[in-house]
């Protein structure tokens, strides 16, 4: 072990030129922080141990592309397998690309049914698999970690930029050792010398990772920041004392795991979010693991229940903030666990308020909606209990049981849950917006032309793009894009997308 630490110190310490560090201007996405990270995979002639020639990986230019890989089938999204096959694949590629991922649930969760259906491949479709890796990024947008990781592994990471991809994942996910393995085997799948050198060391086999450290060092292959990081990755010992080193300005997942390793872990707020996925470990502490659950859980990219046993995992150690939330909701889970009415209107409205700050009250209502149905609760209480059963999945029933009851609930809100808001009389533009899709309104014929065209995912991309500009404050676009999902069968995404619309107190 010393011999193996001074031949790394030694190397390690030999001060070389590095190669000029990336623009750190540019923004940081999710395609910037995968692309980053694995600029280009090695590909480095092999050398044979015996006068044999060496094995030689042919990878033919006529392979069938990736794209039509899902993880499900057409009975479970209720769309046809032709989605994409009447339209161009580069143009699904950047409708796919500019979908936003700040916006209501109902849409998030479409957008995910979308990157995740199985179907035919489009138009174009080359062996790259455009389309196909663009729904991957889309979904380490969302935050999606493991769809995105069990997606690569359906279609099998036997290229360069799925096998990156799948590193990134692996590393964000703690992972790693699998793939490490792999790139043992073959070190030609690295996707750069730096991944190459990280899963040497995570082998055992560090004075190979010296080793190779210094020669690409020295052929300018490494940049003075990642000479910096793999230095004291192979060896922290030797730099006790010293400094932190200043955050990347641009962070890689190799990165981001390499500082944690070296007891200098950067925060993920302020990251993109699929690094939050990283707090969630129980080795961090329990407020970081809070806010990073908040932060998935408000894109979907954890389940309701991950976010609930984190917020009754322990007594809160301060007030305020975060603190005040946890105690809110453990409060209400104790009153709701005992079905007592009396301490679920004390407590519900403070629990309400902070799902409301959270930004996660369709979790909320995922976990509590249809406990709280048929509750006798105080007026304020009720009135919650209400607005929770419409956001949770139930929103139809709870609705038929306020219309046959003795209720003063919002008449548009039990009519657009039951999907005949039309019968009731409103002057809001969002309702008037809302109501006309539900009463009759054709979709615009840009997007109906499109259907009738055999390009039913492009239109319905198109329509999620024209929510969004209804969103923030186009009335017209509401109708247009509610108007198609309604045209093409999803009923479901158009009633809850416009019930969260109306309960949601969303900035645009």
């Amino acid at each position: 072990m010393i011999q193996t630490r001074s031949l790394i110190a030694f190397l390690c310490l030999a001060g070389l030129p590095a190669a000029a560090q990336d623009d750190p201007g540019q923004p940081l996405s999710a395609i910037d922080w995968l692309s980053k990270s694995v600029t280009a995979p090695i590909f480095e002639p092999p050398i044979s141990p015996t006068a044999s020639p060496p094995q030689v990986v042919v990878t033919p230019l006529d392979r069938p592309s990736k794209d039509p890989v899902g993880l499900l089938p057409s009975d479970v999204t209720g769309l046809p397998r032709s989605i994409w096959s009447g339209s161009d694949e580069a143009v699904l590629v950047d409708l796919v690309r500019a979908e936003r991922v700040e916006t209501l649930p109902a849409v998030q969760d479409l957008l995910k049914v979308l990157m995740l259906a199985e179907a035919d491949a489009p138009v174009g479709a080359g062996a790259d698999g455009a389309l196909f890796l663009a729904r991957v990024d889309k979904l380490l947008d969302l935050g999606a970690l493991e769809q995105a990781k069990s997606l690569i592994e359906q279609a099998e990471p036997d290229t360069a930029p799925l096998f990156r991809r799948w590193f990134d994942v692996a590393l964000l996910t703690g992972t790693e050792d699998e793939v490490c393995d792999i790139m043992g085997q073959k070190p030609s799948v690295a996707p750069t010398y730096s991944a190459r050198i990280f899963c040497l060391a995570r082998n055992g086999d560090w004075p190979a990772a010296a080793l190779t450290l210094n020669t690409h060092r020295v052929l300018g292959d490494i940049t003075e920041q990642e000479e910096q990081l793999l230095s004291r990755f192979l060896d922290p010992e030797l730099y006790e004392g010293e400094p932190a080193l200043d955050p990347p300005s641009r962070v890689s997942p190799l990165m981001f795991r390499m500082h944690e390793a070296i007891g200098e872990a950067l925060i993920t707020s302020n990251l993109p979010l699929a690094f939050s996925h990283a707090d969630l470990r129980s080795t961090t502490a329990w407020k970081s693991q809070l806010e990073a659950a908040e932060r998935l859980a408000r894109h979907g990219a954890v389940s309701e229940n991950v976010l609930q046993d984190l917020y009754t995992a322990r007594t809160p150690a301060a007030s305020g903030g975060i603190w005040d939330r946890a105690e809110a909701i453990q409060r209400f889970d104790v009153a709701i666990t005992a079905r007592d009415p009396n301490a679920v209107s004390r407590t519900l409205p403070n629990a309400w308020e902070a799902m409301k700050q959270a930004r996660t009250e369709v979790q909320f209502a995922k976990l509590y909606g249809a406990a709280l149905q048929g509750l006798p609760l105080g007026q304020n209480a009720a009135d919650i209990a209400f607005a929770v059963g419409l956001l949770s999945p139930d929103y139809e029933t709870v609705a038929i049981n306020a219309m046959n009851g003795e209720s003063d609930q919002d008449a548009f809100l039990i009519a657009l849950a039951r999907g005949v808001p039309q019968e009731v009389r409103v002057t809001s533009p969002k309702e008037l917006a809302i109501q006309s899709a539900f009463n009759g309104a054709l979709p615009p014929p840009t997007l109906s032309d499109l259907v009738d065209d055999g390009k039913l995912g492009e239109a319905v991309l198109r329509a999620i793009a024209l929510f969004h500009q209804g969103y923030s404050g186009d009335a017209r676009s509401i109708t247009d894009a509610i108007a198609l999902f309604r045209s093409v069968g999803l009923e479901d995404v158009a009633r809850r997308a416009a019930l969260q619309l109306l309960l949601l107190d969303r900035a645009t």
